[in-house]
């Protein structure tokens, strides 16, 4: 019904938008590219020089997500021999990358970075995502309408849509547990690990932890806290002993993702303006259609049911003459058949009289005779 209304109200005023659009030299995302994140917002860093790879923390963002039973096991690692990349049912992965001259595979696990200034939210024209004071981005599935621009606008490719829902299809990515930080609880993920691999806090104490683990042991890390800086900065980041690119993770600019978005996204406003219009006609045709095919199954009905009726009273009609019909028949056998008794009664009888008449002719003297 959200969805429904929102399209209404912007149908009300979808030409006036796309004029408008088609005159503006520059159109803003999300009109907050300055915005650097929330203070004392939270994050998460994720050492992945401690990580073993054993799927504890997908396990455990399974698990306080209600999200559906995986089709593999968490303890079968098996799935760590192909690279993955979250979906509408896997909101983190695990991936294991085997990098040169190392002579033991490196894991990191993926998930939303939550951005300082999302990519996502600054792509969405009806505020679907929200930066939350925690540093989590969440997301309003009652006011989505199924654009999936915050797809094409992540960096980091997570935002996953339901393309096996039939009906409500929503998109899906993680919350940072949005609501168990609202508890004063952990992340899912980060109570699940076993090796401290992932370290919860305040964004700005974890960038001040990873550059003292990068001072204290240089020969283990690289000198880089990726996602302090990354695309305007992110919540969740990243310490690793070997480069980024060798587990999966691309150079990117210091610049906000709305930054890069906001010319690929010019057109939105125009979108949001002509969209409308569009499903609207489209919406009009379609209940025109609804409309005449409704009016001929009331006509094809009656017609049915009139039909109905009158081979109705000719069946009856039939089936009144021929019962009438079969009475005739019947008073007329059995006036046939009591005559044919009746008949073969008296001829019984009357052979019976003629029998004993002759009998009497027979057996009596002249006098008997002449008295006969």
């Amino acid at each position: 019904m959200n969805r429904r209304r929102f399209l209404t109200l912007l149908g009300t005023a979808g030409v006036s938008t796309a004029m408008s659009a088609v005159g503006a030299k520059k159109a803003v995302a999300a009109g907050n590219q300055s915005f650097k994140g929330y203070k004392d917002s939270y994050g998460v860093l994720h050492d992945t020089t401690r990580c073993i790879g054993c799927r504890k923390c997908e396990q455990g963002c399974n698990e306080v997500n209600k999200l559906p039973a995986p089709k593999v096991k968490f303890d079968d690692l098996t799935v760590l021999e192909k690279s993955r990349r979250t979906d509408s049912n896997n909101w983190t992965v695990v991936n294991k990358y085997n990098v040169a001259g190392l002579d033991h595979p490196v894991f990191r696990k993926q998930q939303c970075n939550h951005c300082l200034e999302p990519a996502c939210a600054s792509a969405c024209f009806v505020k679907a995502f929200t930066k939350n004071p925690d540093g989590s981005v969440t997301y309003d599935g009652s006011l989505c309408v199924g654009c999936r621009y915050c797809m094409v606008a992540c960096p980091f490719n997570v935002p996953a849509f339901q393309y096996d829902e039939p009906f409500d299809p929503l998109i899906q990515k993680c919350t940072m547990c949005h609501p168990r930080i609202q508890e004063g609880k952990l992340p899912g993920c980060v109570e699940a690990c076993p090796k401290e691999a992932l370290t919860f806090g305040k964004r700005e104490d974890l960038v001040r932890i990873a550059h003292d683990r990068i001072r204290s042991n240089p020969g283990r890390y690289q000198d880089h806290v990726y996602g302090e800086h990354e695309m305007g900065g992110t919540a969740w980041m990243y310490l690793a002993g070997v480069p980024f690119e060798a587990v999966g993770q691309q150079e990117m600019g210091t610049k906000s993702a709305p930054e890069y978005t906001a010319g690929a996204l010019g057109s939105v406003p125009m979108v949001v303006g002509i969209w409308p219009v569009l499903l609207t006609g489209a919406y009009a045709i379609s209940k025109r259609k609804e409309k005449v095919a409704a009016e001929e199954r009331e006509e094809a009905v009656q017609a049915a049911l009139a039909k109905a009726r009158d081979d109705a009273a000719k069946a009856l009609d039939t089936a009144l003459a021929k019962a009438a019909k079969e009475k005739d028949a019947a008073v007329t056998r059995e006036v046939k058949k009591a005559i044919e008794q009746a008949e073969q009664v008296f001829e019984e009888k009357f052979a019976a009289l003629r029998a004993e008449g002759q009998s009497a002719e027979s057996g009596d003297d002249g006098e008997g005779k002449e008295d006969a």
